[in-house]
């Protein structure tokens, strides 16, 4: 079996945040372990009925309109906001509830801190509100191999097309825009 070699993380890499986060089936993982393929990200929470299905069909269609040639090489990842109520037990139900396969999705949860250091990280605001509910933006981020945000879409019910379009471009390692500095 021939080695693969794992990209390095950069100082614009997510993957050097020091937290630990604990998926739907009770095991504790670094970021870092998402190291290697794209993967899109999502802050959200479980008992959510408004924007989270919403969010989580958008992924749906991301996945869907890439080629069958990507599928191993992208990750889904849902980040809880709620980490007091999304036990493991609650994040697993919820991947049953709505189909999500392990061998793509990841649904994690992290300390009230390390959370609110992420969401910072990927611009993510919220805010829990009176009725137990939260107010949070939507959105979706694309993170290359390296953990670098290379691509953002806010809102709900977006075009996909220009999303896939920087997955595919994220998967080969090209870039398919100036960066940041000349734009």
């Amino acid at each position: 079996m021939a080695n693969i070699a794992t990209p390095a993380i950069t100082d614009k890499s997510l993957y050097q945040v020091e937290s630990s986060w604990t998926n739907d089936v009770g095991r504790v993982i670094p970021l870092r372990q998402f190291q290697g393929r794209v993967q899109l990200v999502v802050m959200f929470f479980a008992s959510c009925t408004y924007a989270c299905p919403i969010l989580v069909n958008d992924l749906q269609r991301i996945a869907a309109a890439l080629p069958a040639s990507a599928g191993d090489k992208v990750g889904i990842v849902l980040i809880s906001i709620d980490p007091e109520r999304d036990t493991p037990d609650a994040l697993h139900s919820f991947r049953l509830a709505r189909h999500l396969p392990a061998e793509r999705w990841s649904l994690l949860r992290g300390s009230s801190a390390d959370t609110l250091e992420l969401a910072m990280l990927l611009g993510v605001k919220y805010k829990r509100e009176a009725n137990g509910q939260f107010s949070h933006s939507n959105l979706i981020t694309v993170l290359n191999p390296q953990g670098e945000i290379v691509h953002q879409v806010a809102g709900l019910n977006q075009n996909v097309d220009e999303t896939v379009k920087k997955i595919l471009a994220a998967i080969t390692g090209s870039s398919t825009s100036p960066p940041l500095a000349e734009q």
